[in-house]
């Protein structure tokens, strides 16, 4: 039985067999591009009939009928479980050798790291500004821009530089701040950073107030890496609003994956998968109502941590945790530990014990659990590295894997898409209260009126499935202390990009629940999950780019609070990737610090 102690903890509760029960659906939202999204937009946003049915026909109603859910389950709004210390939060190390040493120079498939910039840098060989200087050509929007450029949205350079020019002078005068001084960064459209406007991804029209007010203040894991020395490049492009998993974007653009362009780059934190796969800067910052730190990663071939709910920050939402993604294993733990730190003007991010790595005997049972029927739904390329990699960690590694079943994978899912829309609905309302959403594009025009539609008792009956998820999870973790769910990050490989979709966007429900098949769950439960590079399969298209490989990414989902536990577990894997194939990365990637040097 697990020895950690919780506020707020659901209990631990088996759930009935009916609930336990897979059903699995087709779905038959429509596929919308090109002119008739247009006009379908118009007809939904001005007829409540239209929106109404929209909801219905997403099955939005289905979950208040879900097997087992009676009056004597609580109504779980939040997932707000508080993992409870003893000792007092102190920051674990940065700098410890394993994290601050640079990968080898031949180890293939290699990316940047902050551990070089940091060599970079106490070297002399270039200074935070010369990286500052490099990367401003590439990030900027607007005339002659460079082809990355679409993963940004707004860069401010006098700030950058001026940024910049201080952490060359702290390095000049041998005082550095530490291990993340004058290491570049982005940070998504929808994160607030003082002296920008949060964009989230709109068309930006002066005509509405919203788009002339800068933020006054930077949210927490920002100003954390802002005060470790990091230099805040722009903001980065998104999915508008972060209402899908595609990052398609015809207002802003749509960013590139730069492992293979035919496809899109994931989202909704589009931007920060494609300036990670392009090896633009080594940590961004993103959001995940369900997924979005963790698609992007999967489908660009590098790293995403979805925290446990309220980790990093607390936020007006019940699904949303804001966190790391990176380019290599190491800086994900770093970024992680930098964000993470306790922010004492924060009633509810401040009560959690900070996540330690776990202490691992040699007698102890390391668990992974597989729910087999649930994963078996993923596209045949993606169950071969799936199961290669759970060979990997039993064979090699030790672990010991557990068939498990977990409740409402058909229900809870439907319920955490409409409690998505149903927030964003809300959100789009404060926006622009007297036309809420002329603001949106065409396809968030028809997702978010829909979603305005949800009813007070069908979200109660969510928030019941919510919480038998979330005892049942419990459940498992006292019966296998430590356990890691195992899934891949997305049943699919890759979504291939219709040329049609980037002038209108495109709307696709059936491909964008499919995509969120595993990802949702640990929103909904509020539990920390991971995602890394499984590994690399052929493409249907795209073979001109990087021989027309895609990048599969498996995920592991802990108990609230385990982010380090992950994070080794990410490491693990990280070694079977590297003893392997080897990690593969895009034809176009830059080498940032290359390209430095050879200027010097």
């Amino acid at each position: 039985m697990s020895e950690r102690r919780f506020i707020n903890h659901p209990g631990a509760k088996e759930a009935p067999a009916v609930a336990l029960e897979y059903r699995p659906e087709p779905d038959n939202n429509p596929r919308l591009r090109g002119l008739p999204l247009v006009a379908a937009s118009y007809v939904v946003a001005n007829l409540e009939t239209a929106q109404k049915y929209i909801w219905s026909n997403a099955k939005f109603g289905q979950p208040r009928h879900a097997p087992g859910l009676n009056e004597n389950i609580n109504w779980r709004i939040q997932p707000n479980v508080i993992p409870v210390g003893e000792a007092e939060q102190v920051t674990l190390p940065l700098d410890s050798e394993d994290l601050i040493t640079p990968a080898p120079a031949t180890l293939p498939g290699r990316f940047n790291s902050v551990a070089d910039y940091h060599a970079l840098y106490k070297s002399g060989t270039a200074t935070p500004l010369d990286v500052a200087k490099a990367l401003l050509p590439l990030i900027q929007r607007g005339p002659n821009e460079s082809k990355y450029a679409v993963a940004w949205t707004q860069s401010n350079a006098e700030e950058v530089l001026a940024a910049a020019q201080a952490s060359t002078e702290r390095w000049a005068s041998g005082k550095p701040l530490g291990i993340l001084d004058g290491v570049p960064f982005g940070v998504k459209d929808d994160t607030k950073v003082a002296g920008y406007v949060s964009t989230m991804g709109m068309k930006v029209d002066k005509k509405f107030p919203y788009f002339n007010t800068a933020e006054t203040e930077t949210v927490w894991p920002a100003l954390k890496m802002i005060e470790a020395g990091a230099i805040m490049m722009g903001k980065m492009n998104q999915h508008e609003i972060g209402m899908d998993t595609t990052g398609c974007n015809p207002s802003t653009g749509t960013a590139t994956n730069w492992f293979n362009p035919e496809y899109f780059p994931g989202g909704s934190s589009s931007g920060a998968g494609s300036a990670l796969s392009a090896g633009i800067v080594p940590i961004t910052i993103g959001t995940d109502s369900g997924g979005s730190m963790r698609i992007p990663p999967s489908f660009c071939g590098v790293y995403g941590l979805k925290p446990t709910f309220n980790r990093t920050m607390s936020m007006s939402s019940s699904v949303c945790s804001t966190g790391p993604m990176t380019s290599t294993v190491s800086d994900l733990i770093i970024a992680y530990r930098v964000m993470s730190q306790t922010n004492p003007s924060d009633e509810a991010q401040s009560l959690l014990a900070q996540s330690v790595p776990p202490s691992i005997s040699a007698s102890s049972t390391k668990y992974i659990g597989i729910c087999k029927p649930w994963i078996d739904r993923s596209d045949p390329e993606v169950l071969k590295v799936f199961y290669s990699t759970v060979d990997y960690l039993t064979t090699t590694l030790g672990y010991t894997p557990i068939d498990i079943s977990l409740p409402y994978l058909r229900e809870g899912q439907l319920a955490h898409a409409a409690i998505c829309l149903s927030e964003a609905a809300v959100d789009a309302q404060a926006r622009h209260p007297s036309d809420w959403l002329a603001l949106l594009n065409h396809s968030n025009r028809i997702l978010v009126s829909g979603g305005s539609h949800t009813p007070a008792v069908d979200y109660l009956k969510y928030s019941q499935i919510r919480q038998v998820i979330m005892s049942h999870l419990a459940w498992l973790w006292e019966k296998y202390p430590g356990m890691l769910v195992l899934t891949p990050t997305t049943p699919m490989v890759g979504w291939p990009i219709n040329p049609a979709d980037h002038q209108y966007g495109v709307t696709d429900g059936n491909n964008s629940i499919k995509n969120m098949t595993y990802c949702w769950y640990a929103n909904m439960a509020g539990c920390p999950a991971v995602t890394v590079p499984g590994g690399y399969v052929d493409a249907p298209k795209g073979g001109e780019h990087n021989g027309g490989r895609l990048s599969v990414g498996v995920m592991a989902m802990g108990e609230w609070g385990e982010e380090e536990r992950l994070l080794g577990w990410a490491r693990e894997i990280k070694k079977m990737v590297d003893e392997g194939t080897g990690r593969e990365k895009g034809s176009e990637w830059v080498d940032v610090i290359g390209l430095v040097k050879n200027e010097h």
